[in-house]
C-alpha cells in the first residue's frame, strides 16, 4: 500500500462504479427525456435547456441547492477537520458555508422580480453597464466555475484512486463522461432531476451511518460510548488550540478560524453563475422557500456527517476496531481525504467503504452537471449571442450550448489532471479560490439593489480588490513563516486573512468609485432590454404546434411579473428578516457563547447535541426526498394520463412558464391586456 492510500477494493470495483453508475444515470435521463417529449410535449429548445421554462417548484429548487453546494469536499473535508479539531469544526463547516445560501435567497428574488426574462445574471449586468463590466463579471464567474469543477474531478479521482487503486488520470476522464451525455440530452431540467436523485442517495447513506454509529453498532452504539471514547482520545492526543486539548469544546481557536475561512470561501460559490442559473429556472413563488429550506437542509450534510464519522474516526483510532490499528492515519492519508472512508470501513466494513465511494461519486457528478449548464449558458447568452451572433436562432443557441459543454469539459479534465500531478489537493483549492473571486460579491449585490452603482465601480473595485486580497494572503503567509509555499499559504490564519479581505475590501472601494462616477439606473430597462429567445421554429420542427414567439413569451412573463410584484416584494422583505435571523443564529447566538464560556461538553449535553442532530437530519431527509415528489404529483398524474391515451394532444398545449411543463393555449393580446389591467387595479 503506497503512502496516502487505503486500498480496500480492486480496480474493477472503482471502474465499475464510475462507468456502471454513470451509464445507468445517462440511460435513465435519455429515456426520461424521450418520455417527457412524447407524453408531456417537452422539447429541449434553448429556453428549456437553460431555464427549464422558469417553472421549477420549491422542492426541486431546495434539492438542487443542496446538490449544488454538495461537492466531495463537503463530505470529506468536513470529516477531516472534525477529526483534527473536534466537535466545533463540524458546526463551523456547516454554519460557515450555509448562510450564503440563505442570504442569496434575497438576491434570487430580486433578480426574478427585476429581470424576469434573464437567462444568466451576467446578461442583466450587460444590459445595465455595457461591455467592460459585463466581461469583468463573466471572467470572475468563469474562473470560479473552472476551479470549482476542476476541484470536483481532483477530489473524486483522488478518493477512487486511494481506495480502489484506479488510475487517477483515467478517473478524471471517466467520471464526467456520462454526466456530459445526460446534461446535453436534458439540459438544466435533467440537472434538477439528477440533483434530486443524487441528494436522496447521499441522505439515505448519511442517515444509515448515523443510526449505525449512534444506535446499532457494537463498536460505539450510543452517544454515551462515543463521549467516553472522545474523552480518552483527547487525553491521549490533546488538540492544540482547544480548551484543555479537548475534542468536546467550542473553545477552539483553529475551529473558529476554519469557520471564518469557510465563510469567505462559501461566497465564492455565489460568484459561480450556476446558483443564479437555478434561481432563474425556479418558479417566482418558489425562490424564497427553495433557497431558505435548501440552505437549512444542506447544513445537515457536513454537520451531521462530520459529527458522526469525523468523530468516530478520532474515537476509534486508538482501539483494535480501527481499520489501521495499531497505526494511526498518516498525514498523507488525512490530506487525501481518507478520514471518512477509513471511519466507514471501521464501522461497516466493505459495505461502508462502498457507500462512501457512491456518495463521493454522487456529489461530484451532480455538481459537475450544474456547472456545465451554467458555463454553457454563460458562453451561449453572454458571449456568443451578445457579441458574436446577436440574431442567433433558438436552434443555433442549442448547438452552441452543446459545443460549450464539450469544449469546457475537455478543458477542465486537462486542468484537473495537471493540477493533480502538480500536488494541489482539494482542501487548498476549496479554501483559496475565494481570495481571488470574492471581490465580486459586493458589486453583484449593488448591481441588484443600488441604482447609483456604475460599471466603472464594478471594473475598478474588482480588479483592485483582487490585487489587494492576493497581496494580503501572500504577505501574511510570508510574514508568519518567512517563506511562501503551499504549506504556508494553506494555514488557517493566512486563508482567513485573504478571504475576509476579499469580501470586505470592495465595501471600501465601491463607494469611492461610485462617488467618482455614479449612475442612476432605470430598473425598467431590465424588463425591456432582455428578451426570451424565439424557439418557435425549433419547437415546430419537433412536433409542437400553436407555439409562442419569443416576443410574446417575453411580454407574457413581464405581465405576470407585474401582477406578482407585490408578492415578490413581500417575499423579499421576509427573506431579509430570515437571513438576518439565521446568520445571527449560525454564526453568533449558538457558537459564540459556547466559545466564550470555556465550556467542555458533559455527557448529558453531548447526548442532547446528538439528538438534535438526528432531528435536523430527519427534517432534511423528509423534505428533500418526499416534498419534491408530492409537488410533482399533478404532473405525474398528467404524464400517466397522456401515456394511457397514447401521447399528448399538441394542439391543446405549448411550452411556456407555469405549472410543470405544459400550459394552456397561448393567451391573446386582448387577454394579456386584461391581465395588465387587473394588475394595475
Amino acid at each position: 500500500m503506497s503512502e496516502g492510500t487505503f486500498i480496500i477494493f480492486g480496480q474493477g470495483v472503482g471502474y465499475g462504479i464510475i462507468i456502471g453508475v454513470g451509464a445507468i444515470f445517462a440511460i435513465f435521463m435519455a429515456t426520461l427525456s424521450f418520455l417527457l417529449a412524447r407524453y408531456m410535449g417537452e422539447v429541449q429548445d434553448s429556453e428549456m435547456l437553460s431555464t427549464a421554462k422558469r417553472s421549477i417548484k420549491t422542492g426541486l429548487v431546495a434539492s438542487a441547492v443542496v446538490s449544488s453546494w454538495t461537492i466531495g469536499s463537503t463530505l470529506l473535508l468536513s470529516c477531516t477537520t472534525t477529526y483534527k479539531l473536534g466537535v466545533a469544526a463540524a458546526w463551523w463547516y456547516g454554519a460557515g458555508a450555509c448562510v450564503q445560501i440563505i442570504i442569496f435567497a434575497v438576491a434570487a428574488i430580486e433578480l426574478k422580480r427585476k429581470a424576469p426574462n434573464a437567462h444568466t445574471f451576467q446578461e442583466a449586468v450587460r444590459v445595465r453597464y455595457g461591455m467592460p463590466a459585463h466581461l469583468s463579471m463573466c471572467f470572475y464567474a468563469f474562473v470560479q466555475q473552472l476551479f470549482h469543477i476542476t476541484n470536483l474531478l481532483i477530489n473524486g479521482s483522488a478518493v477512487f484512486a486511494s481506495i480502489t487503486g484506479v488510475n487517477r488520470e483515467a478517473a478524471c476522464v471517466l467520471i464526467p463522461i456520462f454526466v456530459i451525455i445526460y446534461t446535453m440530452i436534458g439540459g438544466i431540467k435533467a440537472t434538477f432531476l439528477m440533483d434530486w436523485t443524487h441528494v436522496v442517495i447521499i441522505y439515505v447513506i448519511m442517515i444509515t451511518f448515523l443510526f449505525k454509529v449512534y444506535v446499532t453498532s457494537d463498536i460505539i452504539g450510543s452517544p454515551g460510548k462515543m463521549y467516553d471514547l472522545l474523552v480518552s482520545a483527547g487525553d491521549a492526543y490533546p488538540v492544540s488550540g482547544n480548551l484543555n486539548g479537548s475534542l468536546l469544546t467550542f473553545t477552539s481557536v483553529n475551529s473558529g478560524l476554519f469557520g471564518l475561512v469557510l465563510f469567505g470561501t462559501g461566497w465564492a460559490a455565489a460568484v459561480d453563475s450556476q446558483l443564479f442559473q437555478k434561481a432563474i429556472a425556479a418558479d417566482p413563488a418558489a425562490s424564497l422557500s427553495g433557497y431558505i429550506l435548501g440552505g437549512l437542509c444542506w447544513f445537515t450534510l457536513p454537520f451531521g456527517l462530520a459529527t458522526t464519522m469525523g468523530l468516530a474516526a478520532r474515537a476509534l483510532e486508538d482501539t483494535p476496531h480501527f481499520a489501521l490499528y495499531p497505526e494511526r492515519l498518516s498525514t498523507a492519508q488525512v490530506k487525501n481525504g481518507l478520514v471518512l472512508p477509513v471511519a466507514a470501513y471501521s464501522i461497516m466494513g466493505k459495505a461502508g467503504a462502498a457507500a462512501i465511494l457512491l456518495m463521493v461519486f454522487m456529489a461530484c457528478t451532480a455538481a459537475f452537471s450544474s456547472d456545465l449548464v451554467a458555463t454553457s449558458s454563460l458562453w451561449t447568452y453572454d458571449i456568443y449571442k451578445a457579441y458574436i451572433n446577436p440574431r442567433a436562432t433558438g436552434k443555433q443557441l442549442v448547438m452552441m450550448t452543446h459545443y460549450a459543454i464539450i469544449v469546457f469539459s475537455c478543458c477542465v479534465i486537462s486542468l484537473a489532471i495537471g493540477l493533480g500531478r502538480a500536488g494541489f489537493d482539494v482542501s487548498f483549492i476549496t479554501t483559496c479560490v475565494g481570495i481571488f473571486v470574492n471581490v465580486n460579491i459586493i458589486p453583484m449585490g449593488c448591481t441588484l439593489f443600488w441604482k447609483r452603482m456604475s460599471g466603472f465601480a464594478v471594473v475598478c473595485s474588482t480588479a483592485l480588490g483582487s490585487c489587494i486580497s492576493l497581496s494580503c494572503w501572500i504577505g501574511y503567509a510570508y510574514s508568519q513563516a518567512g517563506e511562501v509555499s503551499l504549506t504556508t499559504l494553506s494555514t488557517y490564519p493566512a486563508l482567513a486573512a485573504g478571504n475576509t479581505v476579499a469580501i470586505g475590501i470592495p465595501a471600501v472601494l465601491v463607494p469611492i468609485f461610485v462617488f467618482i462616477k455614479p449612475d442612476n439606473f432605470d430598473w425598467e430597462k431590465w424588463k425591456t432590454g432582455i428578451h426570451q429567445v424565439d424557439d418557435s421554429e425549433f419547437d415546430k420542427e419537433h412536433g409542437l404546434t400553436n407555439v409562442m414567439s419569443g416576443e410574446d413569451a417575453t411580454e407574457l412573463v413581464i405581465e405576470r411579473e407585474r401582477s406578482e410584484d407585490a408578492m415578490m416584494r413581500r417575499k423579499r422583505n421576509i427573506g431579509c428578516c430570515l437571513a438576518i435571523l439565521f446568520v445571527l443564529f449560525f454564526l453568533i447566538l449558538f457558537p459564540i457563547p459556547l466559545y466564550a464560556s470555556n465550556y467542555i461538553f458533559t455527557k448529558t449535553f453531548f447526548r442532547g447535541y446528538v439528538i438534535v442532530t438526528f432531528l435536523w437530519v430527519f427534517f432534511s431527509v423528509g423534505f428533500v426526498t418526499v416534498y419534491p415528489v408530492a409537488e410533482s404529483l399533478p404532473s405525474m398524474i398528467q404524464f400517466f394520463k397522456n401515456f394511457k391515451e397514447g401521447g399528448v394532444k399538441q394542439e391543446s398545449f405549448e411550452v411556456l412558464e407555469g405549472e410543470g411543463v405544459l400550459q394552456e393555449k397561448v393567451p391573446s393580446k386582448v387577454e394579456m391586456s386584461k391581465i395588465h389591467d387587473t394588475a394595475s387595479e
